[in-house]
């Protein structure tokens, strides 16, 4: 299984990130073909009960390689990171997991 992960630095203005990111991201996000789930954590604080480098983490699962590339490919992605780059491009990291089950 193959993850895209997007952690999010802490907005400016969180009340108007969460409302973007529910009512018009998540949904663009669930578009994707070939999602098997996504889950979406916001970050309460680091191992130490300290304040954490990021704010929210969302974790997007796909099969395979394969499934992963096609998805990344598709108009309903473009959308999607057309929309996150709009709103929170300047504090999102985006990077690709080989998920190891067992």
């Amino acid at each position: 299984m193959i993850k895209l992960i997007a952690l999010y630095k802490k907005p400016a203005d969180v009340e108007a990130f969460e409302a973007h990111y529910r009512e018009v991201h998540l949904p663009l996000v669930e578009k994707v073909p070939g999602l098997v789930r996504a889950e979406v954590t916001r970050i309460k604080s680091d191992a130490m009960g300290g304040e954490a480098p990021y704010y929210l983490m969302a974790e997007m699962y796909f099969e395979n390689e394969e499934t992963f590339k096609q998805a990344m490919k598709s108009p309903e992605n473009k959308a999607a990171a057309k929309d996150v780059m709009s709103f929170a491009g300047d504090i999102i990291t985006m990077v690709v997991g080989q998920v190891d089950e067992g």
